[in-house]
């Protein structure tokens, strides 16, 4: 089978990155068709036939003013030689045509069996679901007039362009019930769930457990307990105590600022792990109060022992599925999340986490407080991320895939 993947760029990790590395590893021969390309930004496909185009000359910084390009530069490519064309995707690549999409249309395809599974995060963001929030907050600092202004005069056939694209899709997977819901809503489609691969054997080592003298391993939200995963020596923390934690890349829709504010409000330590363009902001939001600390992204060994160590993870985001929460849930660490969106699937009330009702500073601290008065045994909150692990994308992934190839 003649297998090609595409996906909207690679500049940059991120869940969506991981994602398309998994598919690269089960398809290792196929070339993946990308508008742009920074090995700096990600150096994790130096062993992949990367191809881009025309669209490698503009700056990444500019991609959320691309998308007009993308939409021609992907709807324009000839993968009709493909026996499989997979798109991992959440923005424009899910434009590319299938040879039997060509066939059915009555256009030239060089394989009118060749079909086209978009792994679809979630529909164009920027365009439906958060069109709004984008608007008021775009994150271009002293652009954001004119970013507002481009896209209130262009979303209307961006989202013209986004549905046609769309209905080029042969059979969409995507992420979470979630993710599903926001499918049949804005595209008229169905989707199967296939939740995505997560690196449970890097974030749950069954290393550094202590039990008392009942054998078994507990935890409160109140204080530091063991954990599946070897905790950080004090000395490697930037403060001394407890702390919650939350890691992420640092944009504005994340919502990062909530953890800050409802950390500074309940008086409580938070460590912030992570780049982005908001970290000045985060920075100045602290206000130096000695509560938040912040480190840049880190190796996953490293990573895993501070979720170890934390009280628990603080995830204020309304995201499609949140890679990030089960590597928290895999290191024996109960999440605290927004009631919307893909967390809805992993994160169980009172078993290994909290959930929130408004996507507010003041509901997030709320949580926090109603967590610290909660037990939570970290052995079962890792074990809740199980279900989660990559041999088992794999699995479900071909299977998939096997159904609707013949």
């Amino acid at each position: 089978m003649k297998v090609a993947i595409v996906c909207d760029w690679l500049t940059n990790v991120g869940g969506a990155e991981k994602v398309l590395y998994r598919v690269h590893k089960l398809f290792p021969e196929a070339p993946i068709y990308t508008s742009q390309y920074d090995t700096k930004g990600i150096d994790w496909f130096s062993d992949a036939d990367v191809r881009v185009g025309s669209m490698q000359k503009y700056p990444a910084k500019l991609r959320r003013f691309l998308g007009p390009l993308r939409q021609r530069y992907f709807s324009r490519l000839d993968l009709s030689e493909y026996d499989l064309i997979i798109s991992v995707t959440g923005a424009e690549a899910k434009a590319v045509k299938s040879g039997k999409w060509l066939h059915k249309h009555g256009k030239k395809s060089l394989n009118p069996d060749g079909i086209h599974v978009s792994y679809c995060h979630v529909p164009t963001q920027y365009y439906w679901q958060m069109y709004d929030d984008y608007i008021k907050n775009p994150g271009f600092g002293i652009l954001n007039p004119l970013v507002r202004l481009f896209f209130r005069l262009m979303v209307i056939p961006l989202r013209r362009a986004d549905l046609k694209a769309a209905r080029r899709v042969d059979y969409f997977v995507t992420i979470s019930d979630y993710a599903k819901e926001q499918i049949r809503k804005y595209y008229g489609r169905e989707a199967v769930v296939i939740h995505p691969p997560v690196e449970l054997e890097e974030f749950s080592a069954k290393k550094g457990i202590s039990r008392g003298a009942s054998g078994r391993t507990k935890a409160t939200g109140g204080r530091r307990s063991s954990s599946p995963c070897q905790a950080p020596d004090p000395l490697e923390l930037p403060f001394s105590g407890a702390y919650y934690i939350t890691t992420s890349r640092q944009v504005n829709w994340k919502r990062i600022d909530l953890a800050v504010k409802a950390c500074m409000m309940t008086q409580r330590r938070l460590l912030v792990i992570g780049e982005g363009p908001e970290h000045k902001k985060l920075v100045k939001l602290a206000k130096d109060s000695g509560l938040v600390e912040f480190l840049p992204m880190m190796d996953k060994k490293k990573l895993a022992s501070y979720l170890a160590g934390a009280k628990g993870y603080l995830f204020p985001s309304l995201e499609p599925f949140g890679i990030a929460p089960v590597e928290a849930l895999a290191c024996g660490c109960p999440v605290i999340a927004f009631h919307e969106g893909g967390a809805r699937d992993y994160v169980v009330e009172g078993k290994n986490g909290v959930f929130f009702k408004e996507q507010t500073a003041k509901s997030l601290a709320e949580a926090i407080l109603k967590f610290e008065k909660m037990k939570f045994d970290r052995e079962k909150v890792s074990k809740s991320a199980n279900k989660f692990d990559e041999k088992r994308f794999d699995q479900e992934l071909k299977k998939f895939i096997d159904g609707k190839y013949k």
